[in-house]
């Protein structure tokens, strides 16, 4: 499964990646995450990816980011606050699963 993951870019990003990586891989599940700014989103979300997630700290955004991710038929959600930590791995994995059946 290929995860598009928009964020700020902190240190904070790259500890959720981790996590859902980590989470990923006790249940045998193959993730890609990619982390990306909000300047780069509309040209990756093109390139193939089965889900996009927005961080937190830049969902006020939302809505310009889920307008790209329609037009390349990618589902997009906002990431809950509550899942964006070192231990929201699962929280995430379940959201990420879910919409990649989309």
């Amino acid at each position: 499964m290929k995860v598009l993951f928009v964020c700020s870019g902190g240190m904070s990003s790259a500890i959720v990646v981790s996590a859902l990586k980590k989470e990923g891989e006790k249940q045998g599940i193959n993730i890609e995450v990619l982390a990306v700014g909000t300047q780069e989103f509309d040209a990756e979300v093109r390139n193939g990816w089965d889900v996009a997630m927005v961080a937190p700290q830049v969902k006020h955004r939302f809505d310009g980011f889920k307008v790209s991710a329609d037009e390349a038929g990618v589902p997009c959600e906002a990431i809950p606050a509550q899942a964006y930590s070192p231990l929201g791995g699962p929280k995430l994995l379940k959201l990420v699963t879910e919409l990649a059946k989309y």
